[in-house]
């Protein structure tokens, strides 16, 4: 088979696909000691990484290296987490670093992860359980080491923007094995005496070993359950804690911290002064207004006839007058008596004709009875015949041998047909 040339580029892009696809290459956690160290102009780092027998080149960018949380050198022990590549311009691979921890230190961070996501899925971080600090504290409480800087960083500016503020310091140990004790005691004590309205928490900058103490969960429970706002003041800016996450609110600094929990007299006095020139403009305005409408009421006609004033009320009052003089109670009884007066007489009137039409009818009505009554005719001679309970008025209903009864005026006859005669009109 023939051979076919290639270029060196086209090496070297071979090998770093080759690098870039390997699984065991794409994120290493590498342990080794730093040599050759330099930090670029533009803050990239670039160093050897070698142990008893080997080394191996090493570059660490710009944007992870913000990061660190130390000042890399040579001699120091360390472990990256980073991914081996080839640089096409030279062929030579390397290990970009993404990051990177002082050796023993590394353990420290794991425990650090471990309980950020613990205390995450606790609701410790939750936004909705943070506090708002008060615009204007009374009392400002200070945990920290009553000898440190920070704690003099904090009391001079405080006392600088906002001389009225009164200060605490519970004194507490911000570093070693019983600075976790120190402080949960100091937050308690705080909390008891319920006395300051905003609480700092913090000490200086240190390495992450000095700083433990603010990632210990007891120091984190204690910030989670303060029934006082807490600011958090760990170390430098690139610091970061448990209790930063924890706290009410994080500052970069104690210093500052202090700024935050209190307003600076300047810009208070800055406020003050343009709104009182705000109110005097208002004030002014108002004053115009007002004294031009006082114009306009001296210039009215109440002013200028002020005699005519009482006119239209005296005339409402007579009104008023007249129509009591005509409501009054006795005037009023007396009109209702004469009316029930009347109203009987019609009413007697309307009785009284009422039963003499009543009478009337009923001697009517009885004459018309007693001359339709069935016994006055018998009387003159008519008899009712019945046959079977029945009146018959004519002989064609009725046969030899039946049995009638015939009802006079004074009794009835039960007789037996012999015959019948019909009459002819």
């Amino acid at each position: 088979m023939e051979r076919k040339t290639i270029t060196v580029t086209a090496l070297n892009k071979y090998l770093k696909y080759r690098f870039e696809n390997d699984d065991n290459l794409k994120d290493i956690l590498l342990k080794a000691e730093i040599s050759n160290f330099r930090r670029h102009s533009r803050g990239h780092l670039y160093f050897s990484l070698k142990d008893e027998a080997s080394q191996v080149r090493a570059v660490m960018f710009l944007q992870n290296a913000k990061s660190l949380k130390f000042e890399p050198k040579d001699g120091a022990k360390v472990i990256i987490e980073g991914y081996v590549s080839v640089y096409e311009a030279t062929g030579e691979y390397q290990v970009y670093v993404n990051q990177m921890t002082e050796e023993g230190i590394g353990d420290l961070y794991q425990a650090f992860e471990k309980l950020k996501i613990k205390l995450a899925e606790q609701g410790y971080f939750d936004p909705a359980h943070k506090q708002a600090l008060p615009t204007f504290p009374k009392v400002i409480g200070v945990i920290t080491s009553p000898t440190g800087a920070a704690v003099r960083d904090v009391i001079n500016i405080i006392n600088r923007r906002y001389p009225l503020v009164k200060i605490i310091v519970y004194p507490a140990l911000v570093q070693g094995e019983e600075a976790k004790f120190s402080l949960v005691k100091a937050i308690e004590k705080a909390n008891s005496d319920l006395l300051a309205d905003v609480l700092i928490v913090g000490r200086g900058g240190g390495s992450i070993e000095d700083l433990w103490a603010f990632n210990e969960e007891m120091v984190a429970k204690a910030i989670y359950q303060s029934r006082i706002p807490i600011v958090s003041a760990v170390g430098h800016e690139t610091d970061t804690t448990i209790a930063d996450y924890v706290a009410d609110l994080r500052a970069p600094t104690p210093s500052g911290a202090a700024e935050m929990v209190v307003p600076d007299q300047r810009n208070l006095y800055l406020g003050i002064s343009e709104t009182k020139t705000k109110m005097d403009q208002l004030l002014q305005r108002i004053l115009q207004v007002e004294k031009r409408h006082l114009n306009q009421i001296m210039q009215s006609y109440v002013f200028t006839n002020s005699s005519r004033i009482i006119e239209k009320p005296t005339m409402q009052v007579m009104h008023l007058s007249e129509r009591l003089m005509q409501t009054r109670p006795d005037k009023l009884l007396k009109q209702a008596n004469e009316k029930v007066e009347l109203l009987e007489t019609r009413m007697h009137g309307i009785y009284t004709e009422f039963i003499n039409s009543t009478i009337q009818n009923f001697i009517s009505t009885t004459e018309k009875l007693e001359i339709l009554n069935p016994l006055n005719l018998m009387k003159k001679g008519y008899a009712i015949v019945r046959k079977d309970g029945k009146i018959h008025r004519t002989i064609e209903t009725i046969k030899r041998k039946d049995t009638i009864n015939v009802s006079l005026s004074d009794g009835t006859i039960i007789a037996t047909v012999d015959d019948l005669i019909k009459e002819v009109l």
